[in-house]
């Protein structure tokens, strides 16, 4: 259906209205009173039901127009622009998901069915009788912000008075009460205010995306860790902003939003909005309705900040671009850093790709030109790349239960000397991996999918890392029922906390593990303490490699850097190389010389050869080669098909029956592997069976898919869904 059919409807009108709920169809409605306009939010009857759906067009079905349901209503928000809504299309074409599950994404904003809620605001009035200094604070707050109206909770927290004192002055004339819509606009950026002094090389970066404004058009801002991308990009948003237009950017890790928006607010005098998990049902209802009405001018947030209703997007921003949480693996399956591509290419934005290690996509799409590049070499001021070493343990022994060498134990005993900080890194959560028993070699497993516990001693309980199922840890061997037999293998990062507050008593040790914070205000102020100071070793999974700055941190120990290195997944060079980069990239951020030391059996290894040289490019071009060689993305395409269901045999069937039946597919050229069982072939009690298809770069991938599974129906309770350029294969 066409979007742009028409631009409103008249009372009693057949409409067609998508709905949020799962039907991947549109529903006919009479237009109601007033009438609607293409795009509006509205609230229609389903059957016992009101629920969410969006104007989309001309009704196409035959039924008698007297027998429509009428429209409940129209929703007291913007109408969703053009712009929007032809991306939702296209995402849901390309990405082969249901319209409705696309518009589902878009509207994740709570209370959009209460209208505008109202709250109590005070404005000055009449000079107050006696002026105390309470009074005079309160007064000075509403100066400060220009007379504006404001809560009892802003005027007493800017003027630090109790409540009281708002409501005396109310009640003498000296403050006005009214009321005003809850969802008030955000303070207004000043992209005026004065930058950070920027080095050569980053003033002609700022320029460049400056000069690229107003147009559609990718750009990798690729810069070593350290050398101020950040501020870079900012002056882009400065840009953005002083054009009248909204800039977003997208982070990897709610960890760093707090960090990163003390750097907006010092840049431009006020806090933006953020959209992230962490952020209040508040703020989010807040902030849908503030960027519909173009009354924020800079969001920051998760990938799923991409899909607000924004009234005039002109910049996006993906920092850590290479960050694999981009990608959405659950519900609708898409890649954020490509669909903000495909958004700003309908809003006439600019793209800026940041990241010290780039996706070999986007390295690829600058090297051919489709994208601009624009390279930072150098970190910012007196800071200096770290020195990048190799700890070969082919040689050594360590004691059992020990994974700390002799050489990275002399490196840190060196910084606690210095009163520097060191990091540990072991990509691994939990105490350790797998536990077994000692006297028949039992290995405990989840009940519900094909994975190992991992045991977690802060917790003390199993925990399963697939479904996030707990027990408690056994005191005797489940199998053979041996009491006492049960013995961790292998580490994690709790137990290397057990092995350093062991090794260095006296030090002050902190972990940034991911399971470890309940909330993540917990986080937040675990990462500032870190950077105040206030720990000696820092132990953490990857969680530590995303993009913080620790000024007194100059050791960076990677534990097992081969850990990576394991297995068939066709991205494991990749990430192997781009974390520990990133994280060797926490180490001499300030004016102290950071190193950083591998430990590792494989020293050799193209992979971490490349590390230690840091012939970045010479790297992707090796890897760039071997996919092309192979046929394999960037250079061909990959859709995976996922099958689950309680019965192995059904998913094997229907897996079979599609393998069997794939003339679409061959059509185009297409290879079919599978079915075959995925790596983790049991989550939640489900069985899971994979098919992979494989195709050059060009051919009408989509097309032969949705040809391919038009009319299959799933048997019983099993499940399909399409993954488009699948980044794992779990």
């Amino acid at each position: 259906m066409s979007v742009f059919a028409v631009t409103s409807f008249a009372p009693g009108q057949p409409v067609a209205v998508l709905t949020t709920q799962p039907l991947d169809r549109f529903l006919d409605y009479r237009a109601p009173e007033g009438g609607v306009r293409l795009g509006d939010f509205v609230e229609v009857p389903l059957g016992p039901r009101k629920v969410l759906g969006c104007v989309w067009g001309e009704a196409e079905g035959d039924f008698p127009v007297e027998k429509l349901r009428p429209i409940t209503r129209v929703l007291d928000v913007p109408p969703m622009r053009d712009e929007l809504r032809e991306f939702l299309v296209r995402a849901a074409d390309y990405t082969l998901t249901p319209l409705s599950l696309m518009l589902f994404l878009a509207t994740r904003a709570p209370g959009l069915f209460s209208g505008p809620q109202m709250i109590r605001v005070y404005r000055p009035g009449e000079p107050p009788a006696r002026l105390t200094e309470a009074r005079r604070r309160v007064l000075d707050v509403f100066e400060g912000y220009g007379g504006a109206a404001l809560t009892v909770g802003e005027i007493t927290r800017a003027a630090d008075v109790t409540g009281s004192v708002v409501h005396t002055m109310a009640a003498q004339g000296a403050l006005i009460e009214a009321e005003a819509p809850k969802d008030q606009p955000y303070p207004l950026l000043d992209p005026s205010l004065p930058s950070k002094t920027l080095s050569d090389d980053q003033a002609a970066a700022a320029e460049v995306l400056k000069s690229r404004a107003d147009a559609f058009g990718v750009t990798l801002l690729k810069g070593v860790t350290g050398s101020g991308k950040t501020e870079v990009y900012l002056e882009a948003v400065a840009e953005c902003l002083r054009k009248g237009r909204q800039a977003l950017v997208l982070l990897p890790e709610i960890g760093l939003t707090e960090g990163f928006l003390e750097r907006v607010e010092a840049r431009f005098g006020q806090r933006p909005g953020e959209w992230h998990s962490g952020a209040t049902m508040t703020e989010r209802r807040r902030l849908w309705r503030m960027a519909g009405e173009g009354r924020v001018q800079l969001v920051v947030g998760a990938r799923s900040a991409l899909f607000l209703p924004y009234r005039d997007l002109g910049l996006i921003v993906i920092d850590e671009e290479h960050d694999g949480s981009y990608k959405q693996d659950e519900g609708v399956l898409y890649n954020a850093r490509d669909m903000a591509v495909l958004r700003a290419s309908l809003a006439q934005a600019q793209v800026v790709l940041a990241s010290a290690t780039p996706s070999l996509e986007s390295w690829a799409n600058a090297q051919s030109g489709k994208y601009q590049r624009l390279d930072l070499h150098a970190r910012f001021g007196v800071a200096e790349l770290p020195e990048m070493r190799a700890l070969d343990l082919r040689g050594q022994k360590l004691p059992h239960g020990r994974w700390i060498s002799e050489g990275l134990k002399a490196a840190v005993d060196e910084r606690l000397a210095n009163k520097e900080q060191s990091l540990l890194f072991l990509n691994r959560r939990g105490y350790a991996p797998v536990t077994t028993c000692r006297a028949c070699g039992h290995q405990i497993a989840c009940s519900q999918c094909d994975a190992r516990m991992v045991e977690h001693r802060f917790l003390n309980r199993l925990m399963c890392h697939q479904c996030g199922a707990t027990a408690p840890i056994p005191t005797a061997c489940p199998d053979c029922k041996t009491e006492g037999s049960m013995h961790p293998i292998g580490p994690g990062v709790e137990r290397l906390e057990e092995e350093t507050r062991a090794t260095w008593p006296e030090a002050r040790v902190a972990v940034l593990s991911s399971d470890l914070f309940g909330s993540a205000r917990a986080l937040k102020e675990q990462i500032a303490s870190i950077a105040g100071g206030e720990a000696d070793i820092v132990i953490g999974t990857q969680l530590v490699a995303k993009g913080h700055n620790f000024p007194l941190l100059t050791l960076v120990g990677v534990i097992d850097a081969d850990l990576g290195l394991h297995g068939g997944d066709l991205r494991a060079a990749e990430r192997t190389f781009q974390l520990i980069r990133q994280v060797a990239g926490r180490a001499g951020r300030h004016d102290k010389p950071g190193l950083a030391l591998l430990q590792t059996h494989q020293p050799d290894h193209p992979v971490i050869q490349a590390i230690l040289s840091g012939d970045d490019e010479g790297f992707w071009r090796a890897e760039a080669a071997e996919r092309e060689a192979l046929g394999m993305p960037p250079y061909g395409r990959l859709a995976g098909i996922i099958l689950s269901s309680s019965s192995l045999e059904q998913a094997f069937d229907l897996g079979n029956h599609l393998a069997m039946n794939a003339d679409p597919l061959l059509a185009i050229g297409a290879q079919i592997f599978g079915p075959a069982p995925a790596p983790i072939a049991r989550v939640r009690g489900r069985h899971r069976v994979r098919l992979l298809i494989k195709a050059a770069k060009g051919a009408p991938l989509q097309a032969a898919i949705r040809q391919w599974l038009a009319g299959i129906k799933p048997p019983g309770d099993t499940r399909l869904a399409v993954d488009i350029d699948p980044q794992n294969f779990w």
